[in-house]
């Protein structure tokens, strides 16, 4: 999952954006409301973490600019003030969610995969597809009852996937989710972890899971049950 963090204390940005990235979530970082909304406009985000005290003006007017032009990307509000007006404040003006500082970052991340999960197709706390059980809370999946062993990396390749499942998903859809804006355009990274998905996937189900679709990327879907690579 792809993360804009919007804070304009550097030191506090640089410890969110490393225990994130810990979490295996992408992570870009902003430290003023011009620079986040220029990276908004060039970037899908699927939770943005914004701060109120920018030093070009405050995040409350971020928000309302977001939400005029009607784009619903996840947002919770960060910030040190503890005045119950101003969580109202950006609750009505459209904030998913509101974390006061000082930050527990256990606590944000939970907050965050909340407010995604709730903004995704698939709400639910567990995503099934087929025999495949994807428990994105718990950083768990599961076929047919037996737990796979996935990687950060891996586990956050199949949420995405289960998130979107029955829709094509781009290979520059899943290199700016997961691996963010430090990537090589040319590397060959998400076709070897859908290999080692599919593998550790089938181990467990005759069933095939994850498709490749030939010029648009990959889809996972329950549908058609026959094990046929492409």
């Amino acid at each position: 999952m792809k993360i804009l963090i919007i804070e304009d204390d550097q030191t506090l940005a640089k410890n969110l954006k490393e225990v994130l990235i810990k979490d295996a979530f992408a992570v870009d970082v902003t430290h003023s409301k011009e620079d986040g909304l220029v990276e908004i406009e060039v970037n899908e985000y699927d939770c943005i973490v914004l701060d109120i005290n920018l030093p070009d003006g405050n995040g409350f007017d971020l928000l309302s600019t977001l939400r005029k032009k009607e784009d619903q990307t996840p947002v919770i509000i960060i910030t040190a003030r503890g005045e119950i007006e101003d969580r109202i404040k950006g609750l009505n003006l459209g904030a998913d969610d509101y974390v006061p500082k000082p930050i527990d970052s256990n606590e944000l991340i939970a907050r965050i995969r909340a407010v995604i999960r709730r903004n995704s197709q698939n709400a639910l706390p567990i995503i099934t597809i087929g025999d495949l059980s994807v428990k994105p809370t718990e950083h768990i999946a599961t076929v047919n009852g037996q737990n796979l062993d996935l990687t950060a990396k891996e586990f956050s390749v199949l949420e995405f996937l289960a998130q979107h499942s029955d829709q094509a998903v781009t290979r520059t859809m899943l290199m700016e989710h997961i691996w963010g804006n430090d990537f090589d355009t040319f590397s060959n990274v998400i076709d070897v972890y859908i290999r080692n998905l599919r593998r550790k996937v089938e181990k467990y189900s005759s069933n095939n899971l994850i498709k490749t679709i030939r010029g648009k990327g990959y889809v996972l879907s329950a549908n058609d049950g026959q094990k046929k690579h492409d």
